[in-house]
């Protein structure tokens, strides 16, 4: 049995996640995010670990392949498991749980280049997805919320920080651990709404977009924060279905100033970054949100406080509609 990593925070398990009986790809899929988790590890960092251990792991291709419901291949669970920390056997277990999963359901086998190994359906683009996808955030159930139990996360009752896991915090004022944490952000003035998908309301921008809707609709995509550097996050949106996309401000074109998800996250991409700013006690968990690339505030479109309203990067002016809430989450 692996005792827990280096660098794991303490409160974390002291042993790794065991893959157990797991019976469908979703819930493989999700072991691996535990895993991740309970490693401690950035996606980076696993990265260079992966080095150091002579296989090639992107930094974005686990970022992508994590975000899935999907089976990934056996080489990045064999890469993948190993830079977590785990031995020889236990990637073993890992690799026969993956390969009896796959036997069962030849046809959901996703590689981790992105492309469909065995199965003729291809996976769906960005495109395709995120134009469609205000739809699914306002349909009842959703099919795959009860599953995920995603309702659970947006449970009143749910604490606002992860666990004492959380030692490490990269943001300032905010209990966010270095290898990140599932939030909601809601807009301070009206926080019974989230920031979640929308769509451009003057009908410029065809895509899905960052926008204010009620809490309660806004069950998918789930947000997770990823810390880049010192209170620096990547704001990601992941779907069960199609993948995680991450929150990028759009510079030029028809969009101009809105927030568009982008499934090609890349650490060192500016327009995806963003600088978490508190304001007044921490204990009040109000702050301001700067795109690194431009060095302006998010705010509501026309500050606006209807569902709806869009968010747009705009000149700092101090206005109640440029403070948020970031409320984090437990793992789901």
């Amino acid at each position: 049995m692996t005792s827990r990593a280096e660098g794991v925070p303490a409160g974390q398990p002291a042993q790794a996640p065991q893959p157990a009986r797991l019976g469908t790809p979703a819930e493989f899929a999700a072991a691996l995010r535990t895993l991740r988790t309970w490693s401690g590890l950035t996606y980076r960092q696993l990265e260079s670990k992966a080095t150091a251990h002579g296989d090639t792991l992107p930094a974005s291709t686990i970022a992508t392949t994590l975000g899935r419901v999907t089976l990934p291949r056996d080489r990045f669970v064999e890469a993948f498991t190993r830079a977590c920390g785990l031995g020889d056997e236990e990637v073993r277990q890992r690799l026969e749980a993956r390969r009896r999963l796959a036997t069962d359901e030849p046809a959901a086998v996703i590689g981790d280049d992105g492309g469909d190994s065995e199965s003729p359906a291809p996976v769906p683009a960005r495109a395709r997805w995120w134009r469609g996808a205000v739809g699914l955030v306002v349909a009842a159930g959703l099919g795959v919320a009860g599953t995920l139990r995603v309702g659970s996360l947006f449970d009143s009752s749910v604490p606002t920080a992860v666990s004492a896991a959380s030692s490490a915090m990269p943001v300032h004022g905010a209990r966010i651990p270095a290898v990140g944490s599932w939030a909601r952000i809601h807009p301070a003035r009206t926080p019974e709404l989230c920031v979640t998908e929308g769509r451009d309301r003057t009908g410029d921008y065809r895509t899905a977009v960052a926008a204010q809707r009620p809490c309660a609709k806004a069950v998918q995509p789930r947000v997770f924060l990823e810390p880049l550097g010192r209170n620096i996050v990547q704001i990601q949106w992941h779907h069960p279905k199609y993948g995680i996309g991450c929150l990028t401000v759009l510079l030029k074109g028809p969009g101009r100033d809105l927030l568009e998800p982008r499934d090609d996250c890349a650490d060192d991409n500016e327009a995806q970054q963003f600088r978490v700013s508190p304001l007044g006690p921490a204990a009040a968990a109000h702050f301001r949100l700067r795109p690194v690339a431009t060095g302006r505030c998010l705010s509501l479109r026309d500050q606006g406080t209807e569902a709806g309203t869009e968010i747009v990067q705009g000149r700092c002016s101090g206005a109640a509609d440029q403070e948020f809430l970031i409320k984090l989450l437990p793992p789901p």
